[in-house]
């Protein structure tokens, strides 16, 4: 998909709120999989899929006794058809509870799952919702990516770990930056090669030949968020390059040193460094700390110098004509050849073994 015309489509659903992007079951399969010792005995809740054509509850439903499971629970919003494309037309929702296979099939059959209409339209943030999600343990599903920021509070809010499904931008959002920065959520293994195919016949899906599927539309930047311990979360990232002036500049207004791609984080720095956001998938708390983000409002929790007037000017002599604006603050620099540089969001991180 064109960047320019993937950004349009996810705005788009977030001002008419139709992002629910349903997620493939192959997706789901693996990431779960590096999951599975948390789930014994555990309360798992999908609190945003229809659970007769949610692949979370077809997952949990098939795998509950290889997972051992205490129980399923499954809730929608306001959605009684069988047609995966509805549009939330019904009066009444409804939620699904399963607590394993009764008759030795290993199959969810429909007389083994209890259904309960519910009284309002099952939003998560209704009460009866919020019942449910007080009986869970481990929370999973894809939430609708313009209410990521309410559906993590709620999570937080009632001490709930979770694995789900959000965009890599929300990393940058003001109340989900600091539980990262606190080490109080996580990104998970991810989606292959960083994009996710949905279910969605709402857009059209601007994907490559080689990379479109019908009736789906791709979404580059999607990942995994979770509060649940993983492997992946302690691995060291090896790191080879030596720090030498030339190739790391120092920024003009802050003193660290900018990074352009994570793999060339060098090795011998033991100072501040301005990484690309993209870092926060090969985060190790055991290896790095992050100190904040380089750009945007969070950065004044770094409280950074403002640029330099010759850096201002020299930025427009350039020819850039963005206005920059000094109540948002920016990590900057000057590039080998003297050139003024201000790059993307910059997360400032220090070497925690040095």
């Amino acid at each position: 998909m064109a960047k320019s015309n993937q950004n349009k489509n996810l705005t788009q659903a977030k001002k008419n709120k139709k992002d629910e992007f349903y997620t493939q079951l192959s997706d789901i399969e693996r990431e779960l999989k590096h999951y599975r010792k948390h789930f014994k005995d555990k309360v798992v809740y999908c609190n945003c899929d229809d659970p007769r054509i949610s692949n979370f509850f077809h997952y949990f439903s098939y795998n509950f006794e290889k997972l051992g499971l205490k129980k399923l629970i499954t809730t929608c919003y306001k959605n009684q058809s069988m047609d995966l494309f509805s549009q939330n037309e019904s009066e009444q929702a409804i939620y699904l509870e399963y607590n394993g296979d009764k008759n030795g099939n290993n199959v969810p059959d429909p007389e083994e799952i209890g259904i309960v209409n519910l009284k309002g339209d099952g939003d998560f943030r209704s009460q009866e919702s919020i019942e449910l999600l007080k009986q869970a343990d481990i929370v999973v599903t894809n939430p609708p990516f313009s209410l990521f920021r309410e559906y993590v509070s709620q999570l937080i809010e009632y001490d709930k770990k979770f694995i789900i499904v959000g965009h890599q931008n929300a990393t940058k959002y003001t109340e989900i930056f600091p539980l990262i920065k606190e080490n109080k959520i996580w990104l998970g293994f991810g989606f292959k090669g960083g994009a996710g195919h949905f279910i969605n016949t709402q857009y059209e899906d601007y994907a490559t030949a080689g990379d479109h599927r019908e009736g789906m539309i791709r979404v580059s930047g999607v990942h995994w968020f979770t509060n649940l311990d993983i492997n992946k979360r302690h691995e060291d990232l090896i790191l080879f390059k030596k720090y030498t002036p030339e190739e790391y500049p120092t920024y003009d207004n802050f003193n660290a040193i900018n990074v352009d791609v994570t793999k060339d984080i060098p090795v011998d720095y033991d100072g501040l460094m301005g990484v690309p956001i993209t870092f926060l998938d090969k985060y190790n708390p055991d290896q790095f700390e992050i100190i904040g983000l380089g750009q945007g409002n969070l950065y004044r929790e770094l409280t950074p110098k403002g640029l330099s007037q010759k850096f201002v000017d020299d930025y427009y002599k350039a020819g850039n004509t963005g206005k920059i604006k000094e109540d948002h603050p920016i990590l900057a620099y000057y590039d080998n050849n003297g050139n003024p540089v201000i790059p993307y969001m910059r997360l400032v991180i220090k070497n925690k073994t040095l």
